[in-house]
């Protein structure tokens, strides 16, 4: 048996001049030097939730760290970013009152359109993008218009996704991210805000969202959960990949300027595919506040380690092919990633 062994032995041994990968992995710098993967702040977008009134720093109970700000917060939020290098804000308003068509969405001095202005002039370089949706701001909680029946009326919401997005430029954003999967978002918010005098503006769609188990955090920090049924009639089915791609190409002929893809880390095979069929736009991967939620939730009961874990989950979402990602973590991380480095 010992023969055996050594002969065995023998014949696995590598010749000298063999290839040997764990010569790349010996120290940090060998590893720095041929990491294939980057994870920087400004490759991360961070989510802000934004209410009416004065003082106001509410705590998400179901996505701890997270919190609700009125408007009048946002500079020193703005002031945070900028020293973590973070350079991107994404922007959710909660209204201070909500009816069957969304009213407040579109209004010139919506919360959203004020914290646009706010942002914009405590930090003109800061990239604001905004949620182009109508679940925030009805009273049903869905995307769009409704019919008596309950059912989504397509078309009539595109007008209404339109007046927001040109609501939104006007204020001074820089990007408008439609978000209901609405058949035609694209093309008429892209023809809106030309017509608007808004060519600046572009369009980051929300081309890829499935109807996920993992927002329900999501809708305790925005306040827009369905009254009732589900979102299932226009949100994709998770089971679906092709549609992905029908999905993507669908908004790019309408002008999309970069696509998105949610969530994140149950779809990472979906971030991957877009990116090889679409390699010259930009596409995010958002991390959703489930996957936010169970990170937090793990690392508070001393499960896992948060910053390796956290790291980690941002780094892979790079990896599949996101140019960016759309975190709740992005602060956290980011300030990870300076002590780093």
């Amino acid at each position: 048996m010992t023969g055996f062994r050594t002969d065995l032995l023998d014949a696995l041994r590598l010749s000298p001049g063999a290839q040997r990968p764990r010569r790349l992995r010996r120290t940090a710098a060998l590893r720095d030097l041929v990491r294939e993967s980057t994870l920087a702040p400004d490759d991360l977008v961070y989510p802000l939730f934004i209410v009416s009134g004065r003082d106001v720093c509410s705590p998400v109970p179901s996505m701890p760290g997270v919190d609700q700000l009125s408007v009048d917060r946002l500079e020193a939020e703005a002031r945070e970013l900028g020293a973590l290098g973070v350079k991107a804000v994404l922007l959710f308003g909660i209204p201070s009152a909500k009816d069957s068509v969304g009213t407040e969405s579109h209004a010139d001095d919506g919360v959203v359109q004020q914290a646009i202005r706010k942002l914009k002039d405590a930090s003109p370089e800061l990239v604001v993008l905004t949620d182009v949706c109508m679940c925030e701001y009805t009273d049903h909680g869905h995307c769009g218009l409704l019919a008596d029946d309950g059912s989504l009326l397509n078309d009539e919401t595109l007008e209404i996704l339109a007046r927001i997005a040109v609501s939104h430029g006007e204020a001074g954003a820089d990007v408008v991210a439609p978000s209901g999967m609405i058949d035609g978002m694209v093309g008429a918010i892209r023809a809106a805000l030309d017509a608007g005098g808004l060519e600046q503006v572009a369009v980051f769609s929300y081309a890829v969202k499935y109807a996920s188990a993992f927002y329900g955090p999501f809708r305790d920090a925005a306040e827009g959960a369905p009254a009732f049924g589900d979102r299932k009639s226009h949100q994709m089915d998770p089971a679906n990949a092709r549609e992905a791609l029908r999905e993507a190409t669908l908004d790019v002929e309408q002008g999309a300027d970069a696509l998105m893809v949610k969530p994140a880390l149950g779809y990472l095979d979906v971030v991957r595919s877009v990116h090889e069929r679409f390699p010259e736009l930009s596409l995010a991967a958002y991390n959703v506040s489930g996957e936010y939620a169970m990170v937090k939730a793990a690392a508070a009961n001393g499960w896992l380690d948060e910053r390796a874990v956290v790291l980690e989950v941002l780094t892979g979402i790079r990896r599949a092919g996101a140019d960016l990602v759309i975190t709740y973590h992005a602060k956290d991380a980011a300030a990870w990633l300076q002590e780093r480095s």
